[in-house]
């Protein structure tokens, strides 16, 4: 049997890529955008994997990557400082996708997970598994997977009244993450010093610490559910025109939202169990993809670049900003508190 071959087309505004009865629009200029962004990620990489105690030249890191440097070097390189860097592109990513896939179903800039409750969900998740289980990092994704997807479901049944509107969904999801936030803080006072000092420091979103062994099977979970959200992308747009034009088009509006809702949810829960909620990334990557794009509608390829972009960016200044190296969620809380300020001012002057 003949395998139809890829075929590129190159139209004046797009970039279409066909194999078969599959077909991929990209606009020129997100094609553009993510190749800039994609430059931008090299560069702050490499500046990641020079800087330290032990500065290395460019050479020298990109030659240790290559394997030319052996010995002290490429200890630095590929065992200390790469595996950070990855986790940094690779949940930045995944938390960036997440949040697109939340502000696009409620049609709302203001549904991140972490606001509505799902990244405390998943925090109470592996905090149990923490302090109580005491369990592995695949047990820890278990849990933080089940508090997430628990709280998720929560959240939906109190929201739904002749289906669910983003505004309630969003109102009732800071009052359950309120309540999470709670639970949280009571079980770390319960615990022992060492573990409460561990959980605490922890649950600020840090990257100390990641190991390879995270890295690839938190990058193998992601990997699968970002594969999964481009499946589910396309009836994603057609759910941004509402459910009736979704349905009008054959999509099959319920069970779609509801996988879209368990991938997003996932999503948060791998990185959450690897690094801890680091904040406010899933809430601003998705708003800056879609200004720098100017697509339509919120799209997730944007959106995972600019997280990864800002992730590997905030950890980089919470390495060298201060004297000791500071959690990754510090960096993101100052950035995205000034963010989510200028997003309610201008929202509120819109409706005006």
């Amino acid at each position: 049997m003949n395998t139809p071959q890829p075929r590129v087309d190159f139209g004046r505004r797009a970039l279409v890529l066909r194999r078969g009865r599959i077909a991929v629009r990209l606009q020129w200029r997100t094609v553009v955008v993510c190749t800039a962004l994609t430059v931008a990620l090299a560069g702050t990489a490499v500046l990641a994997l020079m800087t330290g105690s032990y500065a290395l030249s460019p050479e020298q890191v990109l030659s240790a990557l290559t394997g030319g440097e052996t010995g002290f070097v490429r200890e630095i390189v590929v065992e200390w400082r790469l595996p950070r860097v990855t986790a940094a592109l690779v949940f930045g990513a995944a938390l960036g996708v997440s949040g697109a896939i939340f502000q696009s179903l409620l049609r709302n800039p203001l549904a991140d997970p972490g606001i509505i409750g799902f990244s405390q969900g998943s925090y109470t998740g592996a905090l149990v598994v923490i302090l109580v289980v005491d369990g592995g990092y695949a047990l820890l994704v278990g849990g933080a997977l089940l508090g997430g997807t628990a709280t998720a479901v929560g959240v939906y049944v109190l929201a739904h009244r002749r289906g669910v509107q983003g505004f309630r969904l969003i109102v009732v999801g800071i009052g359950v993450s309120a309540m999470l936030g709670s639970l949280n803080t009571w079980l770390i006072l319960k615990a022992d010093l060492d573990q409460a000092m561990s959980a605490a420091a922890w649950g600020a979103g840090s990257l100390n610490g990641v190991s390879w062994n995270q890295v690839v099977f938190g990058g193998a979970c992601i990997a699968a559910l970002l594969l999964l959200a481009g499946t589910l992308s396309r009836p994603l747009r057609q759910l941004q025109l509402g459910d009736d034009a979704a349905a009008a088009h054959g999509v099959r509006v319920s069970p779609t939202r509801l996988g879209l809702i368990l991938v997003g949810v996932a999503l948060t829960a791998t990185v959450t169990a690897a690094s801890g909620p680091i904040a406010f990334i899933s809430l601003v990557a998705p708003q800056i993809g879609h200004r720098l794009a100017r697509t339509a509608g919120i799209t997730l390829v944007p959106a995972a670049f600019v997280g990864a972009l800002l992730c590997l960016a905030s950890d980089y200044l919470a390495q060298h900003i201060a004297p000791n190296p500071l959690p990754v969620g510090v960096i993101t809380v100052v950035l995205g508190g000034g963010y989510l300020g200028y997003l309610l001012f201008t929202e509120a002057r819109r409706r005006l």
